[in-house]
């Protein structure tokens, strides 16, 4: 290697230590070794891969194993992450969901061709898909009881407060009417089994209900979902409007604590255990013949430390009928709940995952869940 082309590489070292290089500039990962040396950004390998499938507009390379010409060292020096976010997010709504490498695929490269690609964040007007307020189109839909996908129309309508959606193309009712309150969206593609699948959770008549749905086109995903949050935005805005948006944006959408399979016994703890699939949803812990069932067949609620709910390591003594031998008992004011892992681990992480909802204060409204889930015949 000539002498210039090392003295090169050693610059691009150095930029990496410029504020804001430290990061991925897309997803925020720790230590980027990738850089797009068309629009001077420094990239982590995932969001490197995702930067090809745009090459008209961003051409990538390797920090430490690529060769770099000195021009190419002079544009990333005069770019690099803070001037390069500065450009391209400039007006991101609040409500946009901005994906980490915690995130699917799906929202990380929408996220990449919504910033270099499509420009959304630098005019209102190429927000008109998520922002209007109003939004009407077809998604593939899980069949409830066949588990087949159908063609079904929905509608997202702000000023009536809800998503509903059609069984006929030319139905005049729809078949379900959710309300934005209480509506919740959350990527599921391993779950689903499809890269652009959407896990949309409502209430009705207080209980949960899950609808599966995907679309061929990833940005036509994204942008529902986006819609979504923007309407919950504005609903949770009016419902309190002291708030300020930082305390309402986490509320938008949530993804699960924890999914995955458990054994559980009934409340009278003598029947043999079952393997059931849970999903810890904020304070409700639900379970599930299946996965991708429409409606749990039953839910706990979890409260606080304070109001006496505990989770504990084990068994009670005399407990039989389980195989898995990891358990876990959660104790509330009215029963205790008992569960059992297939491994330690799997125990450990379930654990950690009730604390997290037992250490925090409970909220007024959630008392009144709680006092529904007392009565609930």
């Amino acid at each position: 290697m000539t002498s210039g082309q090392e003295k090169n590489r050693q610059r691009m070292k150095q930029l990496l230590g410029k504020p804001g290089n430290g990061n991925c500039a897309d997803c925020g990962i720790a230590e980027p070794e990738w850089a797009s040396y068309t629009l001077g950004v420094f990239v982590c390998h995932s969001c490197s891969g995702l930067h090809r499938n745009i090459a008209q507009i961003s051409k990538v390379k390797s920090v430490l194993l690529d060769p770099w010409s000195l021009s190419e060292v002079e544009f990333m020096d005069s770019v690099g992450n803070n001037a390069a976010k500065a450009k391209y997010e400039q007006i991101v709504p609040a409500f946009y969901y901005c994906p980490t490498y915690k995130d699917c695929m799906l929202l990380r490269e929408q996220w990449i061709r919504a910033k270099y690609e499509r420009k959304e964040f630098l005019s209102v007007e190429r927000q008109e898909p998520y922002s209007a307020g109003y939004r009407e189109g077809f998604l593939w839909k899980r069949g409830r009881d066949n588990g087949q996908y159908l063609s079904r129309k929905f509608i997202l309508s702000e000023r009536e407060g809800v998503l509903k959606y059609f069984n006929k193309h030319d139905a005049r009712e729809p078949k379900a009417i959710m309300k934005i309150s209480t509506v919740n969206a959350t990527f599921q593609p391993t779950k689903i089994g499809t890269a652009h699948g959407l896990q949309i959770t409502y209430l009705k008549d207080n209980s949960t209900r899950n609808i599966f749905v995907y679309h061929e086109d990833g940005k036509e995903m994204v942008d529902w979902f986006n819609a979504i949050r923007a309407a919950r935005f504005h609903y949770l805005q009016v419902a309190f409007p002291g708030a300020s948006n930082s305390d309402l944006l986490p509320k938008l959408t949530r993804n699960y604590i924890k999914e995955g399979y458990m054994e559980k016994t009934g409340p009278k703890h003598t029947e043999g255990f079952k393997k059931r699939w849970f999903t810890m949803d904020d304070r409700r812990l639900m379970y599930f013949k299946d996965p991708l069932d429409a409606y749990a067949r039953g839910e706990v609620f979890i409260g606080s430390k304070e109001n006496s709910y505990t989770v504990l390591p084990g068994l009670p003594p005399n407990i039989q009928g389980y195989h898995w031998q990891f358990g876990i008992t959660i104790v509330t004011p009215d029963r205790q709940f008992l569960f059992t892992c297939e491994t330690e681990e799997d125990q450990k992480d379930w654990m950690a995952a009730f604390q997290t909802v037992t250490n925090r204060p409970m909220l007024p409204q959630e008392y009144a869940v709680e006092a529904y889930f007392k009565h609930k015949p």
